[in-house]
């Protein structure tokens, strides 16, 4: 292992015996046993499935086949519903996918996750930056690079302050709306040679050198279909149709910020540091209750469209069930948690759990005692 992994890494505390995750683990096992229910995908998430990728692939022919070149009025909207359709395939399909929790098929689970490849992405680097770093290491400064941001926002107490991260609070929306543009053009490619430097990448079993070429193939493919052939085949001019790729890629970046960072960004979010020898003070489970928040439990179409998200905390303790399960499993989860002492963070509707986290970027921007 490169030495700047051993440095960075830190260790949980020992779970112990009859422990939270012990206990929570074990119910919801004994949830899906009793109930003869499989904890992996039901016929609402094929019918789901299906209506996000339509979402996505059907205003593409739309667009590319000329139909919707009569007015630009209809032409812009389906760019902007191809924005909601990339929202929808990552939250609902690929990132069940990519946590093997879609089905217990490895070959449908990966071609599934693979989605991510011809979105503009890379599921390799989603895979690192998401499954190994966010969901070991949440909201640990320097580990999980869902909270780094760049220099631009300070999401983390640890993180060094700047004087403009006093208006962070104002300006991180903007950001979020540039967000999935930045990935799409530049950030895989960063994420690779950091990946590789840091010793991650091997442990995908592939080289750098395979990955760039994979990556480039994948830049060149998605830019041909995306850029190229709206532009030869639409009849709309190509200032349009980049307009239109501009618009549905800040919907698709904003939607997914507000969805993923009042998770964990928010004034309830434990960002308790390792010590000096790089331990932690709870062990993994537990530090996963601290540093996560659900939000909207009771809005169906939250629910359905984001792909059980608001359910965070779920989710971080079991990525390997399908999400069409949290609801359920949810009210065993703060049961458990109840049982053990544990805080159960629940904002009740989304727009609470935006406001939250716009409060805790003023916070983290003014550096409050949290």
């Amino acid at each position: 292992m490169p030495e700047i992994v051993k440095k960075q890494i830190v260790k949980f505390a020992p779970k112990g015996e009859n422990s939270f995750y012990d206990v929570v683990k074990s119910k919801v096992n004994e949830y899906f046993r009793t109930n003869n229910i499989s904890p992996y995908s039901d016929s609402s998430m094929y019918l789901k499935t299906a209506a996000m990728l339509s979402m996505y692939f059907v205003p593409y022919l739309i667009i590319v086949t000329g139909y919707a070149s009569f007015s630009l009025w209809i032409f812009y909207p389906l760019w902007l519903i191809m924005g909601y359709g990339i929202v929808g395939i990552g939250c609902s399909v690929m990132h069940d996918s990519n946590h093997g929790a879609y089905t217990e098929n490895k070959a449908v689970n990966n071609f599934l996750g693979s989605l991510l490849n011809i979105l503009g992405g890379y599921a390799i680097n989603w895979k690192i930056q998401h499954n190994v770093l966010h969901h070991t290491y949440t909201n640990i400064q320097g580990l999980d690079e869902d909270i780094e941001a760049g220099k631009g926002l300070r999401m983390s107490p640890e993180k060094p302050l700047m004087p403009y991260h006093r208006y962070q609070h104002i300006y991180a929306w903007g950001l979020y709306c540039l967000m999935n543009l930045y990935w799409v053009v530049a950030k895989d490619y960063i994420m690779l040679f950091k990946y590789n430097k840091n010793g991650l990448l091997q442990n995908q079993k592939i080289t750098l050198t395979r990955a760039l070429i994979e990556l480039s193939l994948l830049k060149v493919f998605y830019i041909g279909y995306i850029i190229v052939l709206p532009i030869m085949f639409s009849h709309v001019a190509w200032y349009h149709v980049v307009i239109g790729i501009v618009m549905m890629h800040i919907v698709a970046g904003f939607s997914l910020a507000a969805i993923f960072q009042p998770a964990h960004v928010v004034e309830t979010s434990d960002f308790s540091p390792p010590t000096e020898d790089r331990k932690m003070e709870n062990n993994w489970a537990v530090h996963q209750v601290l540093n996560t928040a659900d939000f909207a439990p009771d809005n169906k179409l939250v629910c359905w469209f984001i792909g059980g998200l608001n359910f965070q905390i779920e989710h971080h303790l079991f990525p390997q069930i399908c999400h069409v399960h949290y609801p359920k499993i949810a009210k065993i989860v703060a049961s458990v948690a109840k049982d053990f002492g544990l805080p159960y963070q629940v904002m009740p509707t989304f727009r609470s759990a935006l406001v939250a986290h716009g409060k805790m970027l003023k916070r983290l921007g003014r550096n409050e005692k949290l």
